[in-house]
């Protein structure tokens, strides 16, 4: 009975999904100025995700101040159609967190249902908001994001490098603009 309970756990740690032994905690930027957030963002690289499954490219992520404190987002891409793909949805903050967002797409009707938003974690900023990177606690999600339609090898590679440090497998990123 030992041998096969050791053989078992054995199976179970085997097949578990792997994960940097010391990876670190993910964490959002402990200030973000949302006026200066704000904006267009091109993204650079994500992590997949059933929403963007048609994206092809020139992806690109508008956030918009709104009177009532929050956020309006509207996520625009090309598909492999050459139409453009676009949706709108909400964000809220986290008064405790400065760096974490809540998104919705779903309609507002359906906004009372815990389901409806999802995490978005400002993990990364540039002091001047020329890039940043986005991910979730889960590890399920990431993009990186810049003000311009590219970004500098040597940038991307140092995000990497903190998202995997983080405990992301960025194994099936999806590169979606040009490096320089």
């Amino acid at each position: 009975m030992r041998r096969f309970a050791l053989l078992l756990s054995m199976l179970c740690v085997s097949i578990a999904p792997m994960r940097p032994a010391a990876a670190a905690e993910v964490t959002s930027v402990e200030a973000l100025d949302i006026t200066r957030y704000a904006g267009e963002w091109h993204e650079i690289a994500r992590l997949p995700m059933f929403f963007q499954r048609k994206c092809k490219d020139t992806i690109t992520a508008q956030y918009m101040l709104r009177e009532d404190g929050m956020i309006g987002v509207r996520n625009r891409c090309r598909t492999g159609d050459d139409e453009i793909d676009e949706v709108d949805g909400i964000a809220r903050r986290d008064p405790e967190h400065p760096g974490r967002l809540e998104v919705r797409f779903a309609p507002d009707w359906l906004s009372w249902l815990p389901l409806t938003w999802a995490d978005y974690w400002v993990i990364a900023i540039d002091p001047d908001y020329q890039w940043a990177m986005v991910g979730e606690p889960g590890r399920e999600y990431l993009w990186i994001l810049s003000r311009t339609p590219d970004m500098r090898q040597s940038q991307f590679d140092a995000l990497k490098a903190q998202a995997t440090a983080m405990g992301y497998d960025l194994a099936p990123l999806i590169v979606s603009a040009p490096l320089r």
